[in-house]
């Protein structure tokens, strides 16, 4: 447990999170945080790009920031962050209460609020790279496609009942259903050119709460994206085969894959391209270039989670901050 003197904390809390779920629980985690040698500040969030403006405006003048929503909402927090000086980012935590909650599971943090807040007490620093994209940043993905929008509008019942069969059902319904993009890919230097109906530039094991790409060995402070793209099938065989490459994991032998690791990854369409960041829409681009922040932002892990084949914390330098991105849409939805 963190001890010493009261320690100030941060909460910045979606409460429309996980149906409500943040808003119900929010006087428990004060509770804990505040017997666990905190004094918390509450920050609710009232419309999109309320977390990232509370972050970056008030965020160093806490010792401990933790946010309490999903994928976006910590996508927010962390972006506050990097518009921060980097020996001003006070460590992070984040308390899911979205509904597929990905970064989480990569990160090895319970989907139960007091456990995940007992998670923080008790936990290590744990320096973990940060993208950006076009000006943007991410914490564990920017992706575009058929897949990625399947995997996100697939009702999550259907999702828990038939796993990965709820993928390829919804998804590849016919062949001649899927969009494909012609696409010059760069990554580090080596160049692919092609048709692609599927791509993630990622530093996640778990991509919209389906893709499972764990046992490539991914690792979240090497300084390095997993940049996965899939070609277009031109028949069923071919589009049997990437399914199955992608169920077992099988994405270094697929002819129909591309994988690699890389520092800095240019994407050129010849038509605009929609992209997602961190499951939320993140623009539509001819030209995108994504780029590893490493060791940006410093999360509290109870384990630094070698169980799930990530490393211990590196010493890597911080990333420089930014300025403040413009007021964004001042709507605010429940997240999933």
């Amino acid at each position: 447990m963190l001890s010493g003197r009261k320690q100030s904390l941060m909460l910045v809390i979606n409460p429309t999170a996980g149906k409500n779920r943040a808003r119900d629980n929010v006087f428990m985690l004060i509770d804990y945080f505040f017997t666990h040698g905190y004094h918390v500040t509450v920050f609710p969030t009232q419309a999109k790009g309320d977390a990232c403006r509370y972050v970056a405006e008030f965020a160093p003048q806490y010792d401990a920031l933790v946010c309490v929503g999903g994928d976006g909402t910590l996508n927010e927090a962390v972006t506050g962050l990097m518009f921060c000086d980097p020996e001003d980012r006070p460590r992070l935590g984040y308390i899911p209460a979205g509904t597929t909650n990905d970064f989480a599971n990569t990160l090895g943090i319970s989907s139960e609020m007091e456990q995940s807040a007992e998670q923080f007490c008790n936990g290590d620093a744990f320096r973990c790279d940060i993208g950006r994209f076009n000006g943007k940043y991410f914490t564990y993905v920017a992706a575009f496609g058929l897949f990625t929008e399947v995997s996100y509008e697939t009702p999550q019942p259907l999702k828990n009942a038939l796993g990965h069969a709820a993928y390829i059902l919804e998804g590849v319904k016919s062949l001649t259903s899927i969009q494909s993009y012609h696409l010059k890919i760069t990554c580090d230097g080596e160049e692919v050119e092609g048709d692609y109906i599927y791509g993630q530039i990622s530093n996640s094991t778990s991509i919209a709460g389906i893709m499972d790409i764990s046992r490539t060995g991914v690792q979240l402070d090497d300084g390095l994206f997993e940049v996965l793209v899939v070609r277009m099938p031109s028949n069923v065989i071919e589009l049997n085969a990437i399914i199955s490459s992608l169920m077992f994991q099988k994405v270094d032998d697929s002819p129909y894959i591309y994988f690699r690791r890389a520092k800095s990854v240019t994407v050129i369409s010849e038509t605009p391209l929609p992209w997602t960041l961190d499951g939320e829409a993140g623009g539509t681009f001819c030209y995108s270039q994504a780029d590893i922040m490493p060791g940006a932002v410093t999360f509290n892990l109870a384990s630094l989670p070698n169980e799930k084949n990530i490393p211990a914390q590196q010493t890597l330098p911080g990333a420089e901050p930014d300025t403040l991105p413009e007021a964004q849409e001042d709507t605010q939805s429940p997240e999933t």
